[in-house]
């Protein structure tokens, strides 16, 4: 009779189902010496009298191993895990190296063979290996030399490899992603550029620790780095009670959630630090969000009442009054436009909306299409510089450049005249003559009205630099006249050409003899 000997091993404890190794003797032996013989193994046999929990590894066993033919095709009854006559597990480290030498022929076979097979049935029917398999190799993924090879080894043209224990890196490669980094550590490392992750700070003393060891850095990043962690990890409430005494780190948390827009955090951090009028104007800040005219004018409705300071409740009131006006003349005159009944549209077509202008911008646009109006109208300039209260020199200004613009001269003049309670009439300029000398050159005034403005400059010196400049000639002459300066006048003469009615003027005045010359 063939006599088998079941050995049990898997890291020296007895695996649950019994592996059979056929060693093929025929021994003569009575029932009384096979009883002896199994008895007195150094490896524990199965037998049927072992317990319920043997009984069941050994049935699980079973099917692990019975699974193994859905994959190659055995010729053999029993699928077996082979040890060698050293004792030592078929597969196992040391047996791979010193069979790796000896079979590597035979793995360059095999593998040709597998290569001429393209797809999952050829796979079943892979030519029965010189080397049986084993269980541990197949559930380490991979075979030793001239074994079966898995799915993705058959499929794939690289050629195979020995595969050596990998020997773990040493812990200092790995401390950059551990949780070894004290928290000033972690802030030195951030302040060189470095990943270094802070989720290992889970206590809220360790969060503040680092906390206080980004602000004794003085660096902005770091310190903004560590408070967006403590913003996706803290609630509210303790985020802003801790910050409440930490007043570096609350004015990067104001900075950083005004740069991202978060408005609805800054408006609860500025709430529950009592700052009202900070809150206010953040609050009015969100209209810049809003883009219809009409629902813009509705928020900034709601924001009339907040706790502004005096000087910041009339400025959001202006801005309210001046949007509501700025729709009424945008429908008004979008209408006349398309009419094309103004001349003054026909002439000169808007270019852009005056919706949500500045009121500079809003009085300029006034003055350029709606001047002549009266002043009980909204488009009218003298309505908004009342309404609005615009100084002086604001207005003149404003008005002088777009009528200048228009070439109104007639315009220009009158908003330089003024009349006396004696009804004697002079002109005055809150800007300046020398202003106005520049704003009429830049709209390319006739040299007749700028001499008459360039006369109207006190300053003598100011006076001769603008008429040099702008080439008013008259003026220079004059003024070198009454000065009495016969050199200044003789180099001037040199300036003008030759044969024109300023040369021949510059001769007639150095000839008179009415005229006593200081020089």
């Amino acid at each position: 009779t063939t006599t088998g000997l079941i050995l049990f091993f898997q890291s020296g404890r007895p695996l649950g189902a019994g592996v059979r190794l056929g060693l093929g003797l025929r021994m003569n032996r009575t029932k009384g010496d096979e009883e002896e013989y199994w008895n007195s193994s150094k490896f524990k046999a199965f037998t049927f009298d072992d317990e319920d929990d043997e009984l069941s590894q050994l049935k699980e066993s079973k099917r692990a191993v019975n699974s193994l033919r859905d994959f190659v095709d055995d010729d053999d009854d029993d699928d077996l895990e082979r040890v060698s006559w050293s004792g030592e597990p078929v597969g196992s480290i040391s047996w791979s190296i010193r069979e790796t030498a000896g079979n590597s022929g035979s793995t360059h076979e095999g593998r040709e063979q597998l290569k001429s097979r393209n797809s999952f049935s050829s796979y079943a029917q892979l030519p029965k290996p010189t080397s049986t398999y084993s269980l541990s190799s197949f559930f380490r993924g991979r075979t030793r030399p001239g074994s079966f090879q898995s799915l993705s080894d058959a499929l794939s043209d690289t050629p195979a490899k020995s595969y050596a224990p990998e020997l773990g890196r040493p812990k200092g490669e790995y401390r950059d992603y551990s949780n070894d980094w004290s928290p000033s550590d972690t802030v030195r490392r951030l302040r060189k550029g470095k990943v270094c992750s802070l989720e290992r700070f889970r206590s809220l003393q360790d969060k503040l620790q680092l906390l206080e060891e980004a602000v004794s850095m003085h660096d902005g990043n770091v310190i903004t780095a560590v408070l967006i962690f403590l913003k996706r990890t803290l609630s509210k409430e303790i985020l802003f009670r801790e910050l409440e005494v930490r007043q570096v780190a609350l004015r990067h948390l104001i900075h950083f959630l005004k740069e991202i827009g978060d408005q609805k955090l800054l408006l609860d951090l500025f709430r529950f630090l009592d700052r009202t009028e900070e809150l206010a104007l953040s609050h009015y800040r969100e209209h810049l969000n809003i883009q219809d005219p009409d629902k813009r004018k509705e928020f900034l409705k709601t924001c009339v009442g907040l706790p502004f300071s005096a000087e910041d409740s009339a400025h959001i009131q202006d801005h309210y009054t001046l949007l509501e006006r700025q729709i009424i003349i945008e429908a008004n005159d979008r209408h006349l436009e398309s009419a094309g009944q103004t001349e003054i549209f026909r002439k000169h077509p808007r270019k852009a909306s005056i919706l949500n202008m500045p009121l500079v911008t809003t009085l300029f646009y006034s003055c350029f299409y709606h001047y002549t109006e009266a002043e009980g109208t909204f488009s009218s300039p003298v309505n908004l510089k009342k309404t609005f209260k615009i100084p002086d020199k604001q207005y003149v200004l404003t008005a002088l450049a777009a009528r200048a613009k228009l070439r109104a001269w007639n315009d220009v003049d009158a908003l330089f005249t003024t009349k006396n309670w004696l009804g004697y009439t002079k002109k005055r300029a809150p800007i300046g003559f020398h202003r106005v000398v520049e704003i009429l050159h830049k709209n390319n005034a006739p040299v007749q009205i700028l001499q008459e403005y360039v006369n109207l400059v006190e300053d003598v010196d100011t006076k001769l630099n603008l008429a040099t400049k702008f080439k008013c000639h008259d003026v220079v002459i004059d003024t070198y006249r009454d000065l009495k300066d016969r050199q200044q006048l003789l180099a001037y003469r040199s300036k003008v050409d030759k044969g024109s009615a300023e040369e021949e003027k510059i001769d007639a005045l150095l000839s008179s003899s009415q005229i006593r010359w200081k020089n």
